[in-house]
């Protein structure tokens, strides 16, 4: 028997669904989020999303145009994460935000490293991590009905106490994608009725935030 290690690249774990179906799933989920979030800022965050989508899937098709691969964005994993880098953004955030974003979370940060599953980090986050560095005043102007304020993260990091029901109806200053805490309940449902996250991995997240906040809450 040979002792050498078989070395191959990722995934080594494959399951019934193909990776368009399960990015198909994250996106439908995705969708009561988004939906209220332009329901609660508007149309323009519409068109945050809609550029970010796009600047994402027009990334991946030209990076494989020129470096001669397969077209992958029939995977919709781009979609995925212009969807998610939209619901990280403000609504007020000038278009050529998520353009840009777009850009960095799918050709430096997904396609530099190999593309899908090879990345080093989450292609949406690690955007969103470029942006609030490049332009913190535009990535923290958080603004609900024309008034500006902090998020309920923010309040609690102050020791704070946010207005539960707010939360819960959404009635609160934020990114796109993170004011109604029912429609991300509703997506993680619906993506933990499909399989397609661990309730166990995310439950202990979420016990886990509780404790701290806990133990810590103003106290920094």
């Amino acid at each position: 028997m040979s002792n050498l290690y078989n070395v191959s690249s990722t995934p080594h774990i494959r399951g019934k669904m193909s990776t368009q179906l399960i990015m198909l799933i994250v996106v439908i989920s995705l969708l009561p989020a988004c939906g209220f979030g332009v329901y609660n800022f508007g149309l323009r965050a519409l068109f945050v999303l809609l550029f970010s989508v796009a600047s994402c899937v027009l990334s991946e098709y030209v990076f494989n145009l020129i470096t001669k691969r397969p077209n992958s964005i029939s995977d919709l994993s781009a979609v995925v994460t212009g969807l998610l880098l939209g619901m990280n953004l403000p609504s007020s955030v000038p278009y050529f935000v998520p353009v840009l974003g777009g850009f960095f979370a799918i050709i430096v940060v997904k396609m530099l490293f190999g593309g899908l599953g090879q990345n080093f980090m989450n292609p949406a986050l690690g955007a969103r991590c470029f942006l609030l560095i490049s332009f913190p005043k535009l990535m923290t102007d958080f603004v609900y009905n024309g008034a500006s304020g902090a998020t309920p993260l923010a309040q609690v990091k102050n020791g704070g106490c946010p207005d539960l029901h707010k939360m819960i109806i959404g009635n609160i200053p934020g990114t796109i994608g993170e004011t109604s805490m029912i429609a991300i309940v509703l997506g993680a449902c619906i993506m933990i009725m499909f399989g397609i996250i661990d309730l166990t991995i995310s439950g202990t997240y979420i016990v886990s935030f509780g404790i701290f906040l806990l133990a810590f809450a103003g106290k920094g």
